[in-house]
C-alpha cells in the first residue's frame, strides 16, 4: 500500500515489468504468467508465479488464465522434481482478502518453496535466513532443466 501511495503503481506489477526486462531471474514465461526467482529469496529455489494481468484476488482469474497457470505450475514443479531430485515443497497462494478485491496496490501470486535446507540456530535466533543459492543462478539452473518428456509437459 505504501509503494502504491508513494509511486502510484502496484509494487508487484513494477517488479514483474523489471524482471521481464532484465530476464536474469525469470524461470519461464507464458501468455498469462511469469515465474521468477526472488531477488532476496529466503530459501534456495523459492519461486514466485505472478499473473501478468493486475489482479488483487485469485478469484478474478479467468478460465484461460487458470488453464495457463496449470501448465506453468506443472512445468515449474517438473523442473524442481527433475532438477532437484524430487524435493519436498510447500506452495501457497497469496491473495487479497475478499473485502479487498479489486484494490490497485496488491497483486496475487503463488509461492513454490522447495524444502532443501533446515531452519537452524542462526535463523531461529535472528529471524534472518541464509540462502546459499544466488537467485540468478537458481533461475538459470531451472531454465536449463528439460522436463517435457519426463513429466509430459507440452
Amino acid at each position: 500500500m505504501q509503494h502504491y501511495d508513494d509511486f502510484g503503481c502496484c509494487m508487484f506489477c513494477q517488479v514483474i515489468e523489471e524482471e521481464l526486462e532484465e530476464q536474469k531471474r525469470v524461470v519461464l514465461t507464458s501468455e498469462h504468467f511469469v515465474a521468477v526467482e526472488l531477488f532476496a529469496s529466503p530459501a534456495p529455489f523459492c519461486t514466485h508465479i505472478y499473473p501478468r494481468r493486475h489482479m488483487a484476488s485469485f478469484g478474478d482469474v479467468s478460465s484461460k488464465e487458470i488453464a495457463d497457470l496449470g501448465r506453468v505450475l506443472r512445468t515449474v514443479l517438473g523442473k524442481l522434481y527433475v532438477g532437484l531430485e524430487n524435493p519436498d515443497f510447500n506452495f501457497t497462494i497469496r491473495t487479497a482478502p475478499t473485502e479487498c478485491t479489486g484494490v490497485r496496490y496488491f497483486h496475487w501470486y503463488m509461492s513454490v518453496i522447495p524444502r532443501l535446507t533446515r531452519t537452524a540456530g542462526f535463523e531461529l535466533g535472528s529471524g534472518m535466513f541464509i540462502n546459499t543459492v544466488i537467485p540468478e543462478e537458481a533461475a538459470e539452473f531451472l531454465r536449463n532443466v528439460q522436463v517435457e518428456t519426463a513429466v509430459g509437459v507440452s
